[in-house]
């Protein structure tokens, strides 16, 4: 038997050192042939290592968080054969750094689906300072409905629960030994969640971009009416051969019309250099909300793209995004941003400009209201865009105007498509 020795691989891009995210095996564990034994993370993407190797797991080189050198040991691996690895002579073999075996996740495998006998099995509820681990959207969706997640099976890696769990818990019976305590009880504990991987980046860059970027929002009410009445109409007519079009293209649309008159929007500042470059192309960061935290896939070249050719591609990033798929390319090179919360878009928001862009378009609720047309008190669809700009680079005057264009666009919708 000999040992084959899995260093931390060059990602490219002149990156010399990665965080580990997570790993997907533990020692004493039997891996196959690409099988993927961990997520690293660089500046811009998550990336899988697989192993080249079958054999058994004999020692870890890291723990999530961890900042690992490019060309470091990851993994050791007992394999057939001599192996690639030989200890020099004379020197004493390396201490195999193993992560804790309760902490070590179990493989990558997919959530089980809920079957009668699963459901009619009784909960065997965790230790009360036994910490589920879940994400935060998962945490808030359990919070809501009042559900303590120490009594929820996680089927994902390292018992971790999953939108999955959440929906098998809340659609099966709970005996009452297996329920959670009522929402008057008195709770103690605490949980710490460490802050490594997707996360970590999130907050550095946000941390980065309010330090350095001079923001300044500018909010404005737009009558999102005759839009609306065109989407559902394109959808009736074209929905069942285009697909349906929801309101984010429409959004991009009237960005690119109005960024022909203010290309000192669509834009990006090296601030070190002290150079601002206006881009022809119009890339625009789909601000993107997933398990792990936030994300910014890029619609490429929306400028080119027709409603439906925008509508698509901008759920493909999403998508990919979600689910951790994106590739660096999707996740990069973005010239102005969209960001939008859905049906929990509030009134107004305040969002942080994704550096080194200088402008970044939020998206509030749309509600019904009142409002007065010509003296008349009519029912409208009204919906806000909040939106942010670096002040170092775009005026105020030119911000305001910006999205007043964008807004005059929207509610005279036969304007986007007038050359």
């Amino acid at each position: 038997m000999g040992t084959h020795v899995i260093k931390m691989p060059d990602i490219g891009e002149g990156i010399a050192q990665v965080e580990l995210v997570e790993w997907f095996v533990k020692v004493g564990d039997i891996i196959n042939e690409d099988q993927v034994v961990a997520d690293v993370m660089t500046d811009k993407a998550t990336v899988e290592i697989p192993s080249p190797v079958s054999g058994k797991v004999l020692a870890l080189g890291g723990q999530p968080g961890e900042v690992m050198a490019v060309g470091s040991e990851l993994i050791r691996i007992e394999v057939e054969g001599s192996g690639n690895h030989v200890d020099a002579p004379q020197a004493k073999a390396p201490e195999p750094v193993a992560a804790a075996p309760q902490a070590a996740p179990e493989p990558r495998r997919e959530a089980p689906q809920p079957s009668a006998q699963h459901t009619a099995a009784p909960i065997a509820p965790r230790e009360a300072h036994d910490k589920p681990l879940a994400s935060p959207a998962v945490r808030k969706r359990a919070l809501d409905a009042g559900i303590e997640l120490r009594y929820v099976h996680g089927s994902g890696p390292a018992g971790r629960i999953l939108h999955e769990d959440l929906d098998a818990f809340i659609s099966k019976p709970q005996s009452s030994a297996g329920q959670a305590p009522g929402g008057y009880a008195r709770r103690s504990d605490s949980e710490q969640v460490p802050v490594i991987g997707l996360r970590r980046k999130i907050a550095q860059r946000m941390q980065d971009a309010k330090r350095r970027v001079a923001h300044f929002s500018y909010v404005e009410e737009i009558d999102v009416t005759a839009i609306e009445a065109l989407r559902q109409q394109l959808n009736s007519r074209h929905g069942e051969s285009r697909g349906k079009l929801t309101l984010l293209p429409f959004l991009v649309r009237a960005m690119v019309v109005a960024l022909r008159d203010f290309p000192q929007i669509n834009a990006t500042y090296d601030d070190e250099a002290q150079v601002i470059t206006r881009h022809g192309a119009v890339h625009v960061g789909i601000a993107t909300q997933g398990d792990n935290g936030l994300m910014v896939p890029v619609l490429r070249h929306a400028e080119a793209g027709s409603l439906w050719t925008n509508a698509s591609e901008i759920a493909r990033v999403a998508q990919a995004a979600r689910s951790n798929k994106a590739t660096r390319e999707e996740l990069t090179g973005s010239t102005i941003t969209l960001t939008s919360l859905g049906a929990l878009g509030g009134i107004v928001s305040t969002p942080v400009v994704n550096t080194p862009e200088v402008a970044i378009v939020g998206v509030n609720r749309m509600v019904e209201r009142p409002v007065v047309i010509d003296g008349q008190i009519v029912v409208r669809k009204m919906m806000n865009l909040s939106s942010s700009f670096d002040h170092r680079v775009v005026d105020g005057m030119d911000a305001a105007l910006f999205i007043q264009a964008v807004r005059g666009l929207l509610e005279q919708p036969a304007c986007l498509f007038v050359e």
